[in-house]
């Protein structure tokens, strides 16, 4: 049996030193993969068009390149340790032009050109501990550090030779465009990865107004969509009414769509209900999970996927942790529940989601997270006895609730894995 490939590290959690009355009570907050990214995302700056046209060409600025949403990294790095590539202006140049904003969004707008192709650009925020070298922008404050923008360089339309010519440049020099799903870097490199790919995924995916079906443009630095009313591809004429022009705003917004997960023990406390779809490996279990529905609170929906999910009745519900998942723009919130006396038999007659549930001791689960964690495409690890529980890796959610279960967070035992 391989060994087990060594897991990313956790992004530490905000103010982990200072001690409080909910971190006596409940432990140290979680903070999971994807998250706790580095840099301020100043998001009241998104619209100051000096500044960002400052910021976009100063030369501590860092750009991530994402080619059909792949990023450009690092080869060749330790297994756990991935890293971005980061590019500079000059690099970017040839791409997005001179200065994309070197006029204020309101004009932007009154200019827009539906048949021109301008390719995305997101501002992610400022790395404040760059305090030599990085911006300094006065504004209503005084704003510190180096900005890092995400930029679609997919090769397309008139920027498609561009595009191509930057990402041979870039494999020239050794880096490449990454395959697959980024679950191998570095905890602060995930952060910054999770927000460009899912803003970036999002302009991708809305490019008509959801009102009238025409082209939308992008504005706020990439974190929103405008339908203009005008179009100069169109002689400049007015468009037709739009639902979206009327009332509080003319904007869209980013998606999120709120996932629950949640890891559930039976009434006495001495098991956790776990399910296995049947295109997992032999063995390999997790938490349930599934998207909160409109007009649903996180505790309903934690209880009717489960109910959905393996007939078992949960009562009394507790959010654990939240992560970001953007494949394409999931908010993961993690939760503790305890099932109902008389609610704990597992019926899988209502939803065909799952091929197999069971109720596992927590003796199973503490030895499964020592010696049974793994990916799905990777080996269990030389410590792994076959036929045993397989879980989730730590940089899955999963993992962390069924942690805190074992570990005694919000249940009172104290036995640590």
């Amino acid at each position: 049996m391989s060994t087990l490939q060594k897991q990313p590290d956790l992004p530490e959690p905000a103010y982990p030193e200072v001690d409080s009355m909910l971190s006596r009570r409940f432990g140290k907050e979680v903070a999971n993969y994807f998250a706790g990214s580095p840099l301020n995302r100043l998001g009241f700056l998104r619209a100051d068009n000096t500044f960002l046209s400052r910021a976009v060409k100063h030369p501590s600025t860092s750009f991530l390149l994402c080619n059909e949403l792949q990023p450009l990294v690092e080869p060749n790095t330790p297994a756990g340790q991935g890293k971005l590539h980061f590019v500079k202006y000059e690099d970017v140049k040839p791409v997005i032009g001179e200065d994309p904003w070197a006029h204020p969004e309101e004009d932007q707008i009154k200019a827009y050109n539906s048949e021109k192709y301008i390719p995305q650009m997101i501002f992610l925020g400022l790395d404040e501990k760059v305090t030599t070298g990085g911006l300094e922008y006065e504004g209503k404050n005084l704003y510190k550090g180096a900005p890092y923008f995400a930029v679609d360089v997919t090769p397309r339309e008139s920027v498609g030779s561009a595009c191509e010519s930057l990402l041979a440049a870039q494999k020239e020099k050794g880096y490449e465009i990454s395959k697959g799903r980024m679950m191998d870097l570095d905890p602060s490199h995930a952060a910054i990865y999770a927000a460009a790919r899912q803003l970036l995924d999002w302009n991708a995916r809305n490019p008509y107004c959801a009102g009238c079906g025409h082209k939308t443009m992008s504005v706020n630095a990439g974190f929103k969509r405008t339908c203009p009313s005008k179009d100069v591809a169109n002689n400049a004429s007015e468009r037709p009414p739009c639902v979206t022009r009327k009332g509080v705003t003319n904007l869209s917004f980013p998606r999120t769509d709120p996932t629950v997960i949640m890891a559930i023990l039976n009434h006495a406390g001495t098991h956790i209900l776990l399910g296995r779809q049947g295109r997992w490996p032999p063995h390999w279990y997790s938490t349930l999970a599934g998207f909160a529905e409109p007009a649903e609170s996180i505790e309903e929906a934690v209880r009717r996927e489960t109910y959905e999910e393996s007939g078992v009745l949960v009562g009394r519900v507790v959010v654990h942790s939240t992560q970001p998942w953007p494949y394409p723009a999931n908010l993961m919130i993690g939760a503790i529940g305890q099932a109902v006396p008389q609610g704990e038999k597992i019926n899988l007659g209502n939803d065909p989601e799952l091929e197999d549930a069971q109720w596992f001791s927590l003796d199973q689960v503490r030895e499964a997270l020592s010696n049974g964690v793994s990916g799905l495409d990777e080996p269990a690890g030389s410590k792994y006895k076959e036929g045993g529980l397989r879980l989730p890796p730590g940089t899955a959610i999963a993992n962390q609730l069924m942690t805190a279960v074992v570990n005694g967070v919000f249940t009172g035992a104290n036995s640590k894995i």
